[in-house]
């Protein structure tokens, strides 16, 4: 049984993940609220994919499961995506948040799921 070890690197991407599912799921609350532009189908639908693959991805580094990094890859995908729709509302505070969060997890999803799958 391959069990990854809780590194700083590891660390740090499991709390990236975590922040990210938090600050997606409360943006969809704004979101729901707002309306307008906001509510837009993809949007919505993003927000939650980013939310659930965030907390899925922060679930497999906790257990240390062998297929972290393959679920850290595809959150790296998700969370990129998400940062750039949420960038399309540039004169909108916490969606600019959002996205930098979603980007930061990003990066330490891609750093992760590479230095899981060189091993």
């Amino acid at each position: 049984m391959h069990i990854i070890p809780m590194t700083k690197e590891v660390e740090q991407c499991l709390n990236s993940c975590t922040e990210c599912h938090s600050i997606c799921a409360e943006i969809l609350t704004y979101c729901l609220e707002k309306g307008n532009k906001h509510t837009e189908p993809e949007h919505i639908k993003l927000l939650r994919d980013c939310a659930e693959i965030c907390q899925t991805s922060a679930n497999f580094m906790l257990r240390g499961s062998k297929f972290h990094a393959l679920v850290c890859g595809a959150c790296a995908q998700i969370c990129q995506k998400c940062a750039e729709m949420c960038e399309k509302f540039g004169d909108d505070e916490k969606m600019m948040q959002c996205a930098e969060v979603c980007r930061r997890c990003a990066d330490s999803c891609t750093r992760q799921a590479q230095t899981a799958s060189s091993r």
